[in-house]
């Protein structure tokens, strides 16, 4: 008598910090090292506390974004929806003197509508995303400008202190928002690797149409990438208006879209979709951030951070490039 048995199920499993990330661990390092040796002041805790404190709200909306990307969507729209939850939630502060919690529930509720208005016209409007954000960018602009009335918001509260750069906005020297960035990325990072629903989102970047015929949502899918970009953009203008002084002006959000691309870019997502990683955009956030501490400390030109994170844009799509070309080359092999 003769027995059979199944053939055993292997599951893959992506090591946990791939290449790209041990190559930015590496950059960052070096940079630190040697911005350390040029300015010893650059690693003391004076230096890197105001450092994270920049990082996080880039990071965060960052983590929304990689979802979008991922998905082979992007959002041009998150520095003007992070100028219209700001400004919206000031006024809460200044003029219903709301509390910490309503501030944050009214930001988390306000961009994600915004981010479910960028969701619905993309998912149903079969219009590419970057041409319905853009219009959107411009649309969130103009009521951002209406709410502010061509005045900047005074007198704001120190209500959001926890989330700021003093003593109320740490605990054991770390940036409490930072630390809630850290969360937030670990959740999504979890999701994205480990349930079905997060590896949907990669299998919709690969190809949509495919997807859709193996019986992924994908007009589900994309409508919750954006609203949870929306939602975290939301937090971010808490993070920004809390790192800030008692005045809120304009010019609030301006040029985080790209900031925040860069960071998604140069942390390994591919910017035409199916593969990616938040870490690597946690990593690709703190070296877009370190660049700008560097460029500053070391009295150079701003204009020359902006020059760095172009080039390391540019290295990053590259190598993405190169890389879809030679797995491409392998298939026709």
């Amino acid at each position: 008598m003769t027995t059979t048995t199944k053939p055993s199920r292997v599951r893959v499993i992506a090591p946990l910090v791939t290449g790209q990330e041990v190559v930015l661990i590496s950059v960052i390092a070096a940079l630190w090292l040697v911005l350390w040796w040029a300015t010893p002041a650059f690693l003391t805790a004076g230096s890197i506390r105001p450092l994270l404190i920049e990082v996080a709200p880039i990071a965060l909306i960052g983590v929304g974004m990689t979802l979008v990307i991922v998905a082979a969507g992007i959002d041009v729209s998150v520095g003007a929806g992070l100028m219209v939850c700001g400004v919206i939630t000031a006024k809460l502060l200044v003029d219903a003197q709301v509390s910490l919690v309503v501030a944050l529930l009214a930001a988390i509720v306000v961009g994600a509508v915004l981010g479910a208005v960028n969701g619905v016209l993309i998912a149903w409007g079969r219009v590419h995303a970057i041409i319905i954000t853009f219009g959107t960018l411009n649309l969130f602009q103009f009521v951002g400008r209406q709410i502010f009335g061509s005045q900047t918001v005074n007198g704001i509260p120190g209500t959001l202190d926890v989330f700021g750069r003093g003593s109320a906005g740490q605990t054991l020297g770390v940036p409490h928002s930072f630390v809630l960035t850290a969360v937030v990325a670990g959740a999504v990072w979890w999701y994205l690797r480990q349930t079905p629903g997060g590896r949907h989102f990669y299998a919709i970047g690969g190809d949509p149409v495919a997807a859709e015929l193996a019986g992924i949502r994908v007009r589900r899918r994309a409508l919750i990438a954006y609203v949870v970009t929306g939602a975290l953009v939301g937090v971010s203008a808490l993070f920004t208006i809390a790192k800030g002084t008692s005045t809120l002006d304009q010019s609030i959000g301006a040029g985080k879209e790209l900031a925040v691309i860069a960071a998604v870019v140069i942390g390994g997502t591919s910017i035409i979709g199916g593969r990616g990683s938040v870490l690597g955009t946690i990593l690709g956030a703190l070296l877009v951030q370190t660049v700008s501490s560097g460029v500053t400390q070391l009295g150079w030109p701003s204009d020359l951070s902006d020059l760095f994170v172009g080039i390391f844009v540019i290295v990053a799509v590259g190598a993405d490039l190169l890389r879809q070309r030679t797995r491409t080359r392998q298939r026709e092999l």
